[in-house]
């Protein structure tokens, strides 16, 4: 047992879950502006944020995760101008991402790479949303997070996971870019595209079961909600719906649950 494991193992369990939460919280605050300022050109660290309504600087007391915006009652402090309750979902919904990655994963150096994902993920799944458009500077920092992270990975635990993870990168690479080319571009979009491959690393490196569950889930996700808005009148055939949500809802099923899932299906059909 290497001396990283034995420091891990030393840890409370309820630490990493605890500690990211409270880190989710904070990087949510930070994802609030990314989703805003990155498809407008803007700089994310120049100006500082202001109240849209009166571009009055918000004061640090008044940028607490979550609190600030609860003890403002949604409301500017200075012109009452109300503030969109986005922005403590967004930061909540990362807590929990955080803390629900610490309680998966622990301490381990796969960690650091899942939460990169999942900061991403946050960002682009509304800014996908909002703007139908994966914008490749947040993919690109992503994945070269993703990379980074791995690489300690490897020099902590080995290079065991690095094959599997590799194909699974090109699989999901194959399998959008495939998408892509056979629609010149009308049934996906290059974002997803550029996405994708990221995505395949960081579930590859859990194995084949997070990987093909995440891709799977993805589209399978994609045609249940595309169903239920026909249905319902909310869009109709031929419009277009932002497939960046169904992606990456899709690789966050994966990189939870995928391993279990993928078991349970080997075993249903006689495999395993």
């Amino acid at each position: 047992m290497d001396s990283y494991t034995v420091a891990a193992d030393a840890l409370p369990a309820a630490f990493m879950p605890t500690f990211l939460g409270v880190l989710g919280l904070l990087i949510g605050s930070f994802l609030n502006v990314v989703v805003y300022r990155v498809p407008a050109g803007l700089s994310l660290v120049s100006p500082g944020s202001a109240c849209p309504a009166c571009a009055h600087p918000v004061r640090p007391r008044d940028n607490v995760p979550v609190v600030s915006w609860l003890v403002l009652r949604g409301r500017c402090r200075d012109c009452s101008a109300p503030i969109s309750a986005r922005y403590p979902m967004v930061e909540l919904a990362t807590g929990m991402l955080f803390a629900l990655t610490g309680w998966r994963f622990g301490a381990s150096p796969y960690t650091a790479a899942a939460l990169v994902v999942m900061a991403a993920g946050v960002a682009l799944f509304l800014i996908d949303l909002d703007h139908f458009r994966l914008p490749f500077g947040v993919t690109a920092a992503t994945g070269v997070g993703t990379v980074l992270a791995l690489l300690v990975d490897v020099v902590v635990r080995g290079p065991e996971a690095v094959p599997t993870a590799l194909l699974s990168t090109l699989l999901w690479l194959g399998v959008y870019g495939g998408i892509w080319l056979l629609t010149l571009g009308r049934g996906m979009g290059l974002g997803d595209v550029a996405l994708a491959p990221v995505l395949g690393l960081a579930l590859g490196w859990l194995g084949w079961g997070a990987s093909i569950v995440g891709l799977a889930l993805g589209f399978g996700i994609g045609a249940v909600v595309g169903v239920v808005l026909i249905a319902s009148g909310r869009t109709r055939r031929g419009m277009r719906v932002p497939h960046g949500p169904f992606l990456l809802s899709g690789a966050a099923v994966g990189l939870f649950a995928g391993a279990p899932i993928w078991d349970a299906y080997l075993r249903l059909v006689g495999l395993a």
